[in-house]
């Protein structure tokens, strides 16, 4: 009897924790906001809001056509970043060893190196985007409205 009132204690008490959490974040989202960095379209897809943490930040990129008179820059980040090639050919260029990325091949960058994406394809490239634990967020889109 007693360890039958022990385990209804405690599965009511990961019921409460359970009901808890799922007020502090969303189960599913179509997407939480949409901005540019330069000609590169992004659609945030889970942010801290939506996860209701800072573990992770999850976007869609958009990278356009190769243009030669736009010539892509180099940069760095404080995180992890991985990358998911959903469409087109990017060429993952991270601490100047280029990685020819193709639909279903993720490319990854570790914090401090320098990675540069330049589309291949004739047509635009679209990838899954993680940063982890999320931050990158902050540094690079407009604040939420």
């Amino acid at each position: 009897m007693r360890s039958a009132l022990l385990w209804l204690a405690f599965a009511s008490n990961l019921a409460a924790q359970a009901t808890d959490n799922t007020a502090k974040y969303k189960q599913s989202t179509a997407g939480v906001r949409d901005f540019m960095i330069g000609a590169t379209a992004v659609k945030v897809l889970i942010d801290s809001a939506t996860l209701g943490g800072s573990e992770m930040e999850l976007a869609r990129l958009t990278f356009p056509p190769a243009n030669p008179a736009t010539p892509a820059r180099a940069h760095t980040h404080a995180h992890v970043e991985v990358l998911y090639v959903l469409s087109g050919e990017l060429d993952h260029i991270v601490n100047g060893v280029s990685h020819v990325l193709t639909p279903g091949m993720a490319g990854i960058v570790r914090p401090g190196d320098q990675v540069t994406h330049k589309v291949l394809s004739s047509d635009s490239v679209r990838v899954l985007v993680i940063w982890a634990p999320g931050s990158e967020l902050a540094r690079l889109a407009p604040p939420p409205k």
